[in-house]
């Protein structure tokens, strides 16, 4: 029987009210609904509820995390309301708990949401990405290794002493600096009111590794560090970039810290004049619109405009049926939902139903509970996007409860589409829980994730057939949050080619890599790398489960080596060569690394021809690091550095000659002029005749030691 009926969700709505400005979306009103009710144990510090939602505690006082985008007004600090530092129009926004029945008080955001939580999810990838030709110098001008390239990582389990981030000579770290947001001692960096700051090699040694938090003694950051940069700590597990410096955050698992996180290294590599690289190994489904329209996806985008290179894991979920689709016509589906094993994780709640729709075309879902026999037992009432609200309840069968809570939406404020979250809680693993989706027209696109109570499960679960009349799974359209954004590369995973005597073995598609495109059809991911049994290093303090491969002893430490397998280890192979590139020509824009990576993208037997749209499986291919740098240094960049680079140019403007200042030897020199022509000039000891040429603006493109160099010069008449 049903014991609270279908308008059991505005009993709630009485505790507050949310006005006009700002915007919010119904989810982040349910959310916040419950958490206004779990107040009294939020501040007895139930650590089931502080780890289900992103709560942070600064000065004593619990705020709540959001991601809001400015409108007109001024942001201004107020008591229980404090901003971060804007990312274009996107900013952090935290908020007591004492303020948040009064969320319409927030000025100057047109519309907030609650952040998100966040969950993760190398001697062969060398070779397999063409790395070894260019660490080697094959044909090149000279040696790349991501030399004056800052690499941030956002993680957990970073281990500061590892000789993997010392350089080659095992003398100094090329750890920058990092930031802890879950240790409270501090100091906090520069402009933020929370966690701990190492930014100096004194401090990062003495830490040793971040805190404890939600995943213990982590080790993720130290192994997708390690692929991207690491030195090799005298074994061959060398890193892309193992000239690059780090920055690494340990960040607070939702989406408001992750802004915070990227905003700090921005500064940092800005204030350094360096260029920046980031790697994200983790995501998840149900935060974002997973279209590209998130406010994920727009601060993304605004860093991109400032030069920063996003790379990100495509997810693991290839392999999994827990996709739906179906094109109604006055119809409706149905399908068996599988649920994770209660007792292979500690944390786990249940499963949680996405869906998303088309404008304009409304649709409903109910679940029902069937024996194992498929008899009928219970059912609840369809429930319609259109709702524009929250419920939650529960069926009772028995002595059977099963638990369940829905936030619906007819009109998303980001993308305009109808929207669904659906969660689900069935321990008696003898019930079976049927989901069931009708709608006139449109339209509607499912996923099935499992629930942890942690709110950070990223893995997906099927969608099963139960007899005649039923529609399983598939395992297509799997890309979630951040790799559905627009200016991020997203990164699919395959298995290393290797030699083995004469002969190259390997290179098949990784199973577990998830598949594209996104549900908008806007084809995702961008390229593969090698994702699986990849070897690097582990963290010396970690308390999570791993099988050693190898160690090596340094200063009085034995320091782990392991093998993982996923689109984490993958997706940092691809920031590693985007240092490589940048190291190359460091006046690319972001885009441009992409593309430079999406045209020399290599095919080969187990890609088969790709689409020139792409591959839902490949991307465009799998990335070729040689290529990529040779394209790199024949590429004019466009973007400007904040700093300029050891040589000059004079005089500038000119009408006769411009005399090149500060740089050794010069193996080329050209001169492009507003259109993208290249014009041909002489070049007489460091000196370019232009008498010549017409009055107007130039770009002066060097090669010089094998680098890049470029300013902007005027000839005058």
């Amino acid at each position: 029987m049903i014991l609270m009926k279908y308008l059991l969700p505005f009993l709630f709505i009485a505790q507050f009210s949310f006005g006009q400005s700002p915007q919010i979306s119904q989810k982040t009103k349910f959310d916040v609904t419950r958490l206004i009710t779990l107040t009294p144990e939020i501040e007895k510090e139930n650590k089931t509820v502080l780890d289900l939602y992103p709560i942070m505690k600064m000065n004593g006082i619990h705020y709540v995390s959001f991601l809001g985008k400015k409108g007109n007004g001024v942001l201004t600090n107020q008591e229980g309301i404090i901003f971060g530092k804007q990312l274009g129009s996107i900013v952090s926004v935290r908020v007591s708990l004492e303020k948040l029945p009064f969320l319409n008080s927030v000025q100057g955001i047109e519309y907030l949401e609650l952040a998100g939580k966040i969950k993760p999810t190398l001697d062969k990838v060398v070779f397999d990405t063409r790395v070894d030709s260019v660490h080697a110098g094959i044909g090149l001008p000279e040696i790349y290794a991501g030399k004056d390239v800052f690499i941030g990582i956002t993680d957990w389990g970073f281990d500061y002493s590892s000789p993997m981030f010392y350089d080659t000579l095992l003398t100094a770290t090329r750890v920058f600096a990092a930031w802890d947001q879950f240790k409270t001692s501090g100091p906090n960096p520069n402009g933020y009111n929370y966690g701990t700051v190492y930014s100096t090699p004194v401090d990062l040694i003495a830490a040793g590794a971040d805190t404890s938090n939600i995943y213990s003694y982590a080790t993720h950051g130290t192994h997708v560090a390690g692929i991207a940069g690491g030195s090799g700590a005298g074994l061959p597990y060398r890193g892309m970039a193992f000239e690059s410096q780090f920055l690494f955050t340990t960040f607070l698992v939702d989406e408001a810290a992750v802004l915070d996180a990227w905003q700090w290294m921005y500064d940092i590599a800005d204030a350094e004049g360096k260029r920046l690289v980031m790697n994200m190994s983790w995501g998840l489904y149900h935060f974002g619109t997973n279209d590209g329209n998130s406010l994920l996806s727009q601060a993304i985008t605004d860093l991109t405009d400032l030069g920063v290179v996003f790379a990100t894991f495509a997810g693991n979920n290839g392999n999994v049926s827990f996709h739906l689709v179906k094109t109604f016509n006055n119809d409706a589906i149905k399908s068996l939902v599988y649920f994770y094993d209660y007792a292979a994780n500690q944390y786990m709640w249940g499963q949680s139903l996405h869906f998303w729709g088309e404008q304009g075309n409304d649709f409903e879902v109910k679940v029902e509970v069937l024996t194992g026999g498929n008899a009928f037992l219970v059912e609840s009432q369809w429930i319609p996007a259109s709702l524009n609200g929250y419920l939650d309840t529960f069926l009772v069968t028995g002595l059977d409860t099963i638990w369940y809570n829905v936030a619906a939406e007819s009109v998303h404020p980001l993308n305009n589409r109808p929207t669904m979250r659906l969660r689900a809680k069935k321990t008696n693993t003898g019930l079976k829980l049927i989901m069931h989706a009708k709608a006139v027209a449109g339209r509607v696109h499912i996923w099935n994730v499992t629930e942890l109570t942690t709110d950070v499960g990223n893995w997906g679960m099927a969608f099963g057939s139960n007899g005649a009349g039923y529609t399983a799974g598939n395992t297509e359209y799997g890309i979630g949050e951040p790799a559905a954004s627009d200016d991020v590369i997203s990164v699919a995973a395959h298995n290393s080619e290797f030699l083995s005597g004469t002969s190259i073995i390997g290179g098949n598609r990784a199973s577990f890599s998830s598949k594209g495109p996104r549900y908008d059809e806007v084809m995702k991911p961008d390229i593969s790398a090698p994702g699986a049994a990849v070897a690097s290093s582990i963290s010396s303090y970690t308390d999570n489960a791993f099988t050693l491969l190898t160690s090596v002893d340094f200063n009085g430490r034995t320091y782990p080596f392991s093998k993982f397998s996923g689109t984490s280890m993958s997706s940092p192979a691809v920031a590693g060569i985007s240092a490589l590139i940048l190291d190359a020509n460091p006046y690319l824009t972001a885009r441009q690394v992409k593309e430079i990576i999406i045209a020399t993208a290599r095919k080969d037997q187990h890609t088969g021809v790709v689409p020139t749209e792409g591959s839902p499986l490949w991307g465009f291919g799998k990335i070729n690091a040689y290529q990529a740098i040779q394209l790199a240094l024949i590429t004019v960049g466009t973007q400007e550095l904040t700093h300029e680079i050891r040589w000059k140019v004079y005089p500038n403007p000119s009408s006769d000659v411009f005399v090149i200042d500060g740089l050794d030897k010069i193996e080329s020199a050209q001169l492009i002029d507003l259109i993208g022509k290249t014009v041909n000039v002489e070049m007489v000891n460091k000196q370019l005749n232009v008498s010549s040429l017409s009055a107007g603006g130039y770009v002066l493109r060097i090669v010089s030691g094998g680098k890049v160099y470029q300013k902007n010069v005027h000839v005058v008449r």
